[in-house]
């Protein structure tokens, strides 16, 4: 059982995250500020990041991001898409080393947020990142139809990435 639930969130978290990076990929630098494209990838990558944190509260992102996600605030600077696709496999990578080393006892680990509000199975907390990198994942696909007409495909399992 443990097999086929690590294989679907391998296969589907996956898909996820070859989606936002497919959308990062097709827009073109002279949208990237467009309709804040840069901050929706950016917003999507920090989460992605925070909710495969082992220890939530101790979450910090890797340079050069800052913590602006948890003050509701724009970062300082606009990231290059460059340093957000590296952001994205940094990230793949940490997903998928986290998906393949699950236990019976890992998926009913907790995962829990500074102020508690969130308080999840790390079962649980994989399926909410999926849903929430789906979710920009489609925004910056919307965004692309509306800015330059066109738009990535849809990926049904993980690419060769994962």
């Amino acid at each position: 059982m443990l097999d086929i639930l690590k294989e679907g969130l391998r296969n589907q978290l996956g898909a996820a995250i070859d989606m936002l990076e497919n959308a990062i990929r097709r827009c073109p630098g002279e949208h990237w500020e467009t309709n804040q494209f840069w901050y929706h990838a950016f917003h999507c990558l920090f989460f992605l990041d925070y909710y495969l944190a082992e220890d939530p509260p101790s979450f910090t992102p890797p340079l050069p991001f800052d913590e602006s996600e948890f003050e509701d605030r724009m970062p300082d600077r606009i990231y290059t898409q460059e340093e957000l696709l590296d952001y994205l496999d940094k990230s793949r990578r940490h997903c998928y080393a986290q998906i393949s080393g699950l236990t019976n006892e890992g998926l009913t680990a907790r995962w829990i947020n500074s102020s508690g509000s969130m308080n999840y199975s790390r079962h649980e907390i994989l399926l909410y990142n999926l849903r929430h990198t789906q979710h920009h994942a489609a925004q910056l696909n919307l965004l692309l139809r509306q800015t330059i007409n066109d738009a990535p495909e849809w990926v049904f399992r993980a690419g060769e990435h994962f």
